[in-house]
């Protein structure tokens, strides 16, 4: 198995693919990334050489941030949008969709698991 910035890469995916197990690169990365280190995109990582490996590292340790870096650069975003009290980030304190969708019927995965409120008990005459 590779391994890329922390991360296993699976053999048996094609380059093109098994490069977006990586947090921060996508599919459009990964093609500039083997394009750049002279590798096809259809070559299985389990075919990788020990040199095009290496040359893959290089080019994501210098031209990418990925993993670790990235998702605290993230986090510092959120936190920054927080303590600013700005409307983006009043909605991540309340963990609602913050952009602009509408919550009324979906938005299960943002809210949470449903709140059931009950009814009020009718009178009887």
């Amino acid at each position: 198995m590779a391994r890329f910035s922390g991360v296993d890469i699976p053999d048996n995916k094609r380059g093109e693919v098994g490069l977006t197990y990586i947090y921060g690169v996508g599919r459009r990365s990964a093609q500039n990334i083997l394009t750049k280190a002279g590798i096809d995109w259809d070559k299985k990582v389990s075919e990788w050489t020990d040199e095009e490996s290496n040359k893959i590292r290089a080019i994501i340790s210098e031209a990418f941030k990925v993993e670790g870096v990235l998702k605290s650069e993230v986090q510092l975003g959120i936190k920054r949008l927080l303590d600013i009290g700005c409307y983006r980030g009043l909605r991540h304190r309340r963990s609602m969709p913050v952009r602009g969708q509408r919550t009324k019927n979906n938005a299960r995965t943002r809210k949470g698991k449903r709140k059931t409120v009950a009814n009020k008990k009718k009178a009887l005459k």
